[in-house]
């Protein structure tokens, strides 16, 4: 039903115009149930779980179920949780001064029973929008049962000139506050055993007791619950009668492909226009940015059971374009493209974003990251030139040995960090074998595109122990990987 909140102001003209109240749950269903029937979008920005987590989530909704959304960070669980509200009524009537959204045909609270009761269809009302019906909460140990449910307040006692026996001395937390609201409790695990036993009335009857007092508070709420896996073993559980009352237990998880995880990425990254408009991001250096966190998703010297957020990549984009942005402005150019020697400045974003074991403590965080940027360059290496072989016959010849033999006969060249676009392109121009490799294996690149697979050529020569790649202070030099020791003998 349309109705023009902003005509219905009293209890009576909200009954004249046949408003019918429901509860939260129904709200969400109903909506869903509609959007569903339209064929419309019912999580929309969240990529890569149409096919998993959402319609576990819609099965949810439609159940009524409160919902703990279970898996590792930057598995997306808190927006699924904000885009709820999408879900609800875009407006609803409350009594007006409640403090609990009461629904004016079904108050709650002793103030609004009092009103309707003394005013009648005089009772003024107030709309709230649906976005002012979420809630959120962030689980840790030191949230206490008045912080959530309520406690008594002695400065309102004063004031009032009250008996601490009366229930209006009651100050509300934030669960009863939340009433006709989406609920959600982040990092469920962190919060204390008997916080979470407090909890066991409002999800099973709806009702609160506070200090004593016999209140029966029937708490219309869509309850929301984020937890790791992790924090079960290391900073606590959710105890059993907890779980027990939480209707549907949803498993999030990582992208799944290359292709999903740059579509978060570019969504969700905070870049300035400039450097959207100024700086050209080859295809393939987004692909190497998200391979790096798949590589760390496995790799031996990453805690899998903390997980990789889907924010390193997101971070770790913004840094790359950061470092583009820097080397640009400092050569006084306008426009750049990403270079593979840029991936260093996203080293930062990494180190941060992961936990390690004991092997990985022992390589140092930086190595790590170095580490991590390799294997993704070696794992995408055969999608674009021929795959080089771990065992092969000495005398083998190999599509890449006249480009060995360029290095084996000269002393290399270095690629620094700052060089300017002219200088860059220079470069790698000289090496002449490249431009045949491309021009063979990667007929159909772009200009802009070539000369950072002219790049991952090297840097893949490099993975695969074809030649020698050595850090110094302002960039990188390349060179053979024996010819350097023979000829010093």
């Amino acid at each position: 039903m349309k109705l023009d909140h902003n005509k219905i102001k009293t209890l009576g003209q909200l009954k004249a115009v046949g408003y019918k109240s429901k509860g939260i749950k129904d709200e969400l269903r109903g909506n869903l149930l509609e959007k569903i029937t339209n064929g419309e979008e019912t999580f929309y920005g969240v990529w890569g779980y149409e096919n998993s987590v959402i319609p576990e989530l819609e099965r949810a909704i439609l159940s009524r179920h409160n919902i703990n959304l279970l898996g590792l960070r930057g598995q997306a669980k808190t927006r699924l949780a904000r885009l709820m509200v999408q879900l609800l009524d875009e407006w609803i009537p409350v009594v007006e001064g409640s403090e609990v959204h009461d629904d004016p045909y079904q108050p709650i609270s002793r103030f609004a029973t009092e009103l309707i009761k003394e005013k009648g269809d005089d009772t003024p009302i107030n709309w709230i929008h649906r976005d002012e019906r979420f809630y959120e909460k962030l689980a840790t140990p030191d949230v206490t049962v008045a912080d959530l449910i309520g406690d008594i307040d002695p400065i309102k006692a004063a004031n009032l000139k009250l008996s601490y026996a009366d229930d209006r001395v009651i100050h509300f937390g934030m669960i009863p506050r939340a009433n006709r609201c989406i609920f959600v409790i982040n990092e469920l695990p962190d919060l204390q055993a008997r916080i979470q036993v407090a909890l066991f009335n409002i999800l099973q009857e709806g009702d609160i007791q506070i200090r004593g007092f016999k209140l029966r508070l029937a708490l219309d709420l869509q309850f929301v619950f984020t937890a790791n896996p992790e924090d079960y073993t290391n900073r606590g559980s959710i105890v059993t009668p907890l779980k027990d009352r939480i209707g549907s237990q949803i498993l999030t998880h990582y992208p799944e492909s290359i292709e999903i995880a740059k579509k978060i990425t570019k969504q969700e990254a905070q870049l300035d226009s400039r450097q959207l408009d100024n700086i050209h991001v080859p295809e393939i250096a987004m692909d190497v940015l998200e391979q790096i966190s798949f590589e760390a998703r496995k790799s031996e010297y990453v805690d899998a059971k903390s997980g990789v957020s889907a924010r390193m990549s997101i971070t770790a984009f913004e840094n790359l374009l950061s470092t583009a942005e820097r080397r640009v402005t400092k050569s006084g150019e306008k426009n750049t493209s990403v270079r593979l020697i840029d991936f260093m400045g996203v080293i930062p974003s990494i180190t941060g974003k992961v936990e390690l074991v004991y092997e990985g403590e022992q390589e140092g965080a930086h190595s790590v990251a170095e580490i991590l940027i390799e294997d993704a360059i070696k794992s995408l290496f055969p999608n674009y030139f021929p795959e080089i072989s771990k065992l092969e016959r000495k005398d083998a010849e190999t599509e890449y040995d006249e480009l060995i033999h360029w290095f084996f006969d000269g002393e290399g060249f270095e690629l620094l960090d700052e060089d300017s676009d002219k200088e860059y392109k220079s470069k790698l121009d000289a090496v002449t074998p490249l431009n045949d490799l491309l021009r063979e294996h990667q007929p159909e690149v772009s200009k802009a595109d070539s000369y950072f697979m002219k790049e991952l050529l090297l840097w893949g020569l490099v993975a695969h122990k074809k030649l020698s790649k050595q850090r110094f202070t302002k960039g990188y030099q390349f060179k053979d990987l024996y010819g350097s020791y023979i000829r010093g003998l």
